[in-house]
């Protein structure tokens, strides 16, 4: 397993909500003070939906030898129990994955929505459905799709199994936000990993990054590792230490790797 790393550009919210970093600064900041060559996009950061300003994005990408590893999307969750904002979520949806395409993103996260740990049977239909779609305009793209256990019903791995294995396409997935169940937390990401096209990796567990690599190791994972930091305040040195720690976890689990095999 070659390690792969993003940062995504919700690490930087705080930044960008005082209006010191947009998604230009955001590209440099990633290329040139911690050296990635993969950018990992928060939607919300997006100036406009306008074909012009999106080529703009990726004319910058491409200046940089960048590429999208994600387009990470909100306000298009999938299932409103108001059908007039699931409406206003889909076309928002379609918006993204439209940008999606432009700035050649390789996977995309779309919330499956939902407030309640259970799923109805109409929302599950619906749900199914519409990921269904998505999916098939993802194959079309090249890229793939899919939600994150975010928030509400998707925080449920059994939730997660039962879309996945009803949508069935292989440009569909999961975004992998380690440790973030509020049902089974202990065996959650291990029972969804093989399911996972990107992961979201939080400072808080940090301390337990050796056994959630070894989890996406024993599940063949082939994505990025996203660090992903949340508390708004001192991103570039808070990112700093948090991408340096999984980084140094990982160079300490091949050190042990390489001991054992020489053993």
């Amino acid at each position: 397993m070659n390690m792969k790393y993003s940062i995504p550009s919700y690490s930087f919210h705080g930044l960008h909500s005082e209006g010191k970093i947009d998604l230009f600064g955001y590209f440099e900041t990633v290329r040139y003070r911690y050296h990635l060559d993969s950018a990992d996009i928060w939607n919300m950061m997006f100036e406009s939906y306008d074909e012009d300003y999106m080529r703009k994005l990726r004319e910058a990408l491409d200046e940089k030898g960048m590429y999208v590893a994600n387009l990470c999307v909100d306000a298009a969750e999938v299932w409103d129990v108001d059908p007039v904002k699931r409406e206003q979520f889909y076309q928002n949806g379609l918006k993204n994955l439209r940008a999606a395409v432009i700035l050649g993103a390789q996977t995309v996260r779309i919330d499956m929505g939902g407030r309640e740990r259970e799923m109805s049977p109409e929302q599950f239909d619906y749900t199914v459905m519409r990921y269904k779609e998505y999916a098939k305009f993802a194959a079309e793209h090249g890229f793939m799709v899919g939600p994150e256990n975010h928030w509400g019903s998707s925080r449920v791995p059994e939730n997660i199994r039962k879309v996945y294995e009803a949508v069935d396409h292989p440009n569909f997935g999961i975004l992998l936000h380690l440790d973030n169940w509020e049902v089974d937390k202990e065996n959650g990401d291990r029972l969804c990993a093989k399911y996972a096209f990107h992961t979201h990796l939080a400072a808080g567990v940090i301390p337990a990054c050796e056994e959630k690599i070894t989890i996406l190791q024993e599940a063949g994972y082939k994505g990025h590792l996203g660090i992903e930091h949340h508390s708004g305040k001192n991103e570039y040195s808070q990112v700093a230490w948090q991408f340096a720690a999984a980084r140094n976890t990982w160079a300490l689990m091949q050190a042990k790797q390489v001991e054992v095999r020489q053993a």
